[in-house]
């Protein structure tokens, strides 16, 4: 029998760690003194010891190395925890890549310009949406506002019920700054189902992975905005994936005053 501080010695084991293995049943000492309390290991439960070490280094909680030290002797079964761990530890190494891009990229973004992170730029996905569309061609991307005046005066009558969440955004299917007669399409995301009118269709929208980043105020900014996003999608190992779009959190409709405004500008995107 050995003394606690002897198989700590031998296991590699904490005293401290030892009492709570015992505690909670893992690794229980052969026998306790009940005068003493001291406790007393069988040199045979140094492999478990040393079991319960290799699969705190595979990355298990004490609560699993448990359960897979009581089918320990059985490869089949071994083998089928040890792959679910592996699978779960690839992923947080690949989430810990794309963090260390993210840092790196920052980092060097910052260097070049102090002014770099002025607007933060998010991964995200759009869920799935069922909208009420106008599309047309304006005069130019600052008479947007006429599409919302169809919009809102063709679906008055159909009594529509904002979505949860309620999108409104803008998309800018060119795919390029044009200085006149540019196609735009607004959408509002909407609850229920409704007829089509003269030029307000109805549809469901696909989910989309985007990068984006929000700011408030004028809309004067959003080409700095434009900016910031398009270097991050380079900068982090992204590819455009689709037309660029603005989602109006906080729109002139809301509130006159530009400097309340709020804007999301979005980029499509899809992994290298």
């Amino acid at each position: 029998m050995l003394k606690i501080g002897d198989f700590s010695k031998l296991s590699r084991i904490s005293i401290r760690m030892l009492r709570h293995y015992d505690e909670i049943g893992l690794l229980v000492p052969k026998s306790t003194d009940p005068f003493t309390g001291y406790r007393y290991y069988g040199e045979d439960q140094l492999p478990v010891a040393g079991q319960i070490a290799a699969l705190k280094d595979m990355g298990f909680g004490l609560s699993a190395v448990g359960e897979i030290l009581k089918i320990y002797d059985d490869p089949q079964k071994l083998a089928e925890f040890l792959t679910v761990k592996r699978a779960e530890v690839k992923a947080e190494a690949e989430e810990t890549g794309r963090r260390l891009l993210l840092l790196e990229t920052a980092i060097k973004r910052l260097r070049k310009d102090g002014t770099a992170m002025s607007y933060n730029v998010i991964l995200k996905t759009l869920p799935e949406r069922y909208v009420a569309s106008v599309r047309q061609i304006i005069p130019a991307y600052d008479q947007e506002g006429m599409l919302w005046h169809i919009l809102m005066k063709e679906t008055a009558p159909l009594n529509i019920q904002d979505g949860d969440p309620c999108y409104t955004l803008a998309i800018f299917h060119d795919g390029e700054y044009k200085e006149s007669n540019v196609d735009v399409e607004v959408q509002k995301s909407v609850r229920g189902s409704y007829p089509d009118t003269g030029h307000v269709v109805f549809k469901t929208e696909p989910p989309v992975l985007i990068a984006s980043a929000t700011y408030q105020g004028s809309y004067e900014k959003v080409d700095e905005v434009n900016e910031a996003v398009a270097n991050w999608v380079q900068d982090n190992g992204y590819d455009f994936n689709g037309l660029s779009f603005n989602i109006y959190h906080v729109s002139p409709h809301e509130t006159q005053n530009p400097e309340e405004w709020v804007t999301e500008v979005c980029y499509p995107v899809r992994k290298k």
